[in-house]
């Protein structure tokens, strides 16, 4: 095993942990330490196979969420209790969220959209410009709606709201908790919604891309390295997504709408 080669693979698993959850942009990320550093790796499949370490730490944060949403979804359909109504309803929510994004990210995937824009970097720039304005512009919200008070168009236009973050640079989580805010949500009402469409989402997009990584050829070594870097991905999106957890629910998100801004402008001026 070569101590350099690991290294890398660390620190792109770290990159990727660090700025999966946040509005930043993992995969803006990665471009941009690709552009500076020539590691030579191959950073779609990296990606890919990081972006599942970091779901695995999602449903690891959300499983008692998730395990109650299951036995409330399948107790309703079994029972009709009213008990069960309302988390039964939220589940719908979740696939009707889903819905707008996964539509458009099919087209965009069958008809490779962002085929000439996808690895240039100043449309990462412009891209957390973007971000930035965004999460300035909803800096002061707090929303008054829980959970189960979310309606079927609120859930639609979050689903709106998430298209932007198959733009390449755009931030997938910073797009969905604004429009959960946007929303009326309650902060914390957006940011879980938020991961609670994520999880499909992160599904169903590997399923579409796991079958290319699983029949191309890769060496012994580059899957131990790819462990590495899935399992520091994992760990990092667990540290950092409960540390944005309560970044939110204070009320701090302008501190990313100074950072995407800053990185945006480097990226553009010198990249």
């Amino acid at each position: 095993m070569n101590l350099i080669e690991l290294l890398k693979y660390i620190l792109l698993g770290f990159v990727q942990g660090f700025t999966e959850t946040i509005p930043v942009s993992s995969s803006g990320h990665l471009m941009i330490v690709k552009n500076l550093i020539d590691l030579n790796i191959d950073f779609d499949t990296l990606a890919i196979l990081t972006n599942f370490g970091s779901l695995v730490a999602i449903v690891l944060l959300f499983r008692k969420d998730i395990i109650h949403l299951i036995k409330s979804f399948f107790g309703y359909l079994s029972t009709k209790k009213e008990e069960y109504r309302a988390d039964y309803k939220y589940c719908w929510l979740i696939v009707l969220g889903c819905i707008p994004a996964g539509l458009v990210g099919l087209v965009v995937s069958k008809l490779d959209l962002f085929a000439k824009i996808e690895n240039n970097v100043k449309i990462v720039g412009i891209s957390l410009l973007i971000t930035a304005l965004l999460l300035f512009l909803i800096r002061n919200f707090k929303g008054h709606k829980s959970d189960h008070e979310i309606t079927a168009k609120n859930a639609f236009m979050v689903g709106v709201f998430q298209i932007l973050g198959l733009f390449p640079g755009i931030s997938r989580s910073g797009s969905t908790i604004v429009g959960g805010m946007t929303q009326g949500m309650k902060r914390d009402t957006a940011f879980k919604y938020s991961f609670m469409l994520y999880i499909p989402m992160s599904l169903a997009a590997m399923a579409l891309e796991m079958g290319d990584i699983f029949s191309a050829s890769i060496s012994t070594i580059t899957w131990v390295y790819y462990g590495i870097s899935v399992f520091v991905a994992a760990v990092i999106t667990f540290l950092v997504t409960k540390w944005f957890r309560e970044i939110v629910n204070h009320g701090k998100l302008i501190y990313f709408a100074i950072y995407c801004a800053i990185v945006g402008t480097l990226v553009i001026l010198f990249l």
